[in-house]
């Protein structure tokens, strides 16, 4: 008998699979009996997480979201691969930058990957072309900074608090269709986008990160394993909301 938390039979999209939270997603997903697709810019690191997986039928798409989106490419796939039960959007990019160095082209950029992207991506994950009959569950990658405040974090805080309020009334207008939409809000977690920002290059300034996370940072498995929580069936009562796994950084 399957337990709650069994992926089996369920074609789950990701985006952002190249590395990071979206690769630990994917395999997670796998390893649950999911059949997955890859979203990603870079093909060579979709294809090392491809071969990371568990299972069979997994397929990979190169979509870059700060262009324009042609879903073309992708609806062959659905029609050929089979309909979607699930869409993990993890795909995004971070800043750290006082209030007077963003200027507008910042602005647009972050929205478009961060925002325009989600929301666009989604749009097309709910027609009945691509959507399972049964319905599905769309989870949303936030961050704990778009329910709480940092110095520096203004323009992050923005796309991501975007996310978090909209997935709220997405969620009430797709449910009559049995589509669950959430968000998952992590503080921080130790992916390539977080070695390479600008507090991990001082020691100092990266140890008072540490210590604003009682329970030490995150690994991306800790995120993965929410994202498998929200798409299996054991959530299936659990619609517009905002799951926070930061590691007690917003307990503070």
């Amino acid at each position: 008998m399957n337990h709650p938390f069994d992926l089996t039979g369920k074609r789950i999209l990701v985006t952002g699979a190249s590395s990071g939270i979206g690769r630990a997603v994917a395999i997670e997903c796998s390893k649950l009996g999911a059949e997955l697709i890859l979203l990603g810019r870079n093909e060579e690191r979709l294809v090392d997480t491809l071969a990371n997986l568990t299972g069979d039928n997994h397929k990979y798409f190169i979509l870059d979201f700060t262009k324009k989106n042609d879903f073309e490419g992708l609806n062959e796939l659905i029609s050929t691969h089979g309909k979607l039960n699930g869409l993990v959007h993890c795909a995004g990019i971070t800043s750290t930058l006082p209030i007077k160095s963003i200027s507008a082209e910042r602005l647009q950029s972050a929205f478009e990957t961060n925002v325009f992207g989600a929301f666009e991506l989604t749009k097309w994950f709910t027609k009945k072309t691509v959507i399972h009959e049964t319905g599905g569950s769309v989870v949303f990658i936030a961050s704990v900074m778009g329910i709480v405040g940092e110095v520096g974090k203004s323009l992050y805080s923005m796309t991501k608090g975007a996310l978090i309020s909209g997935s709220k009334s997405m969620a009430l207008e797709l449910a009559s269709r049995k589509i669950r939409v959430n968000c998952i809000s992590p503080g921080v977690v130790l992916t390539p986008m977080v070695e390479n920002g600008v507090y991990a290059n001082d020691d100092n300034l990266f140890q008072k990160v540490k210590d604003l996370h009682p329970l030490g940072l995150g690994k991306p498995e800790d995120i993965a394993h929410s994202v498998n929580f929200l798409l299996s069936e054991a959530s299936q009562w659990i619609t517009g909301t905002n799951i926070v796994v930061d590691g007690g950084y917003s307990a503070h």
